[in-house]
Formats: C-alpha cells, structure tokens, sequence
C-alpha cells in the first residue's frame, strides 16, 4: 500500500533538528497538490513568567521553519507556517488542526527516553490518544 497526502497536513515541530528531520521523512509522501502547514506552538506559562521573550520565540520558530522548508521545496505544491501560541501544545495543535480544516496532523516520533517522555508529558503519545483529527506518525528516517 503507498501512502500520499494530497491534500493539507498540519505539521507540528518543536525545534530546527526536528522541523528538518521531519521534513525529510515526510518528504516522500507528498504531492503537488499537497499543502504542508509547518507548526510551531510557543508555550504560554499561564500566567507564569515565561523562559524567553516572545521575540526571542518567534525568532527561534523562524530558524525552525527555515530549516523545515528545504527538504520539503518541490514536494509539496504549497509549504505555510505558522506560530501558535497556547498553554497546552497538543490542544493548541488540534485547535489549528480543527479551525484549518486540514485532512491530518503528522508527524515523527522523537528520539527520547522514557524519563524524558515523562518530563515532557510525552506528546507524541497524547497527539494519537487524544486526536480530534486523524494522526499519522511518520517512521523514522535518519537517512
């Protein structure tokens, strides 16, 4: 069976290793009339101060998509990004998910170990048990 998005997937990335990493995966199953929305959620603390400035943020989301765009020119037929901004990142995902009308939410599982997933909250596992839009994770490819 051969996968294809043809039509608009909702990529979330946390940093520039990981927006050209998966990039690179999904890559392959694109078409030209594919449209790839690269996300980047920034945090809110909730009332909290927060660790960086909001330009410091934004900033950093424009060196991830930067990186993210090149594995992905001539694979897609449109590339968007956007920054979001919310105190849960999966529910800010599935918001813009949901609001965009897009046909998936992909994306590849970062390396980590399990203590990491239990600091982080393990977002990968909470993007497919709480979907509100389908969800693919994309097999790794360190190629």
């Amino acid at each position: 069976m051969s996968l294809t998005f043809d039509g608009t997937v909702l990529v979330p990335v946390a940093d520039p290793e990981d927006g050209e990493q998966t990039a690179r995966s999904l890559a392959p199953y694109l078409s030209p009339s594919s449209t790839v929305l690269v996300v980047n959620v920034i945090e809110k603390a909730g009332g909290a101060p927060d660790k960086a400035s909001v330009e410091q943020r934004e900033e950093y989301a424009q060196e991830i998509f930067e990186r993210t765009r090149g594995p992905l020119e001539g694979r897609a037929g449109t590339v968007e990004t956007a920054i979001l901004f919310g105190t849960d990142v999966v529910e800010t995902i599935f918001e813009a998910a949901l609001e965009r009308d897009v046909d998936a939410v992909v994306f590849e599982p970062r390396k980590g170990s399990r203590f990491v997933e239990l600091l982080t909250g393990d977002t990968a596992r909470r993007l497919v048990k709480e979907a509100s839009v389908p969800v693919v994770a994309l097999p790794r490819n360190d190629g």
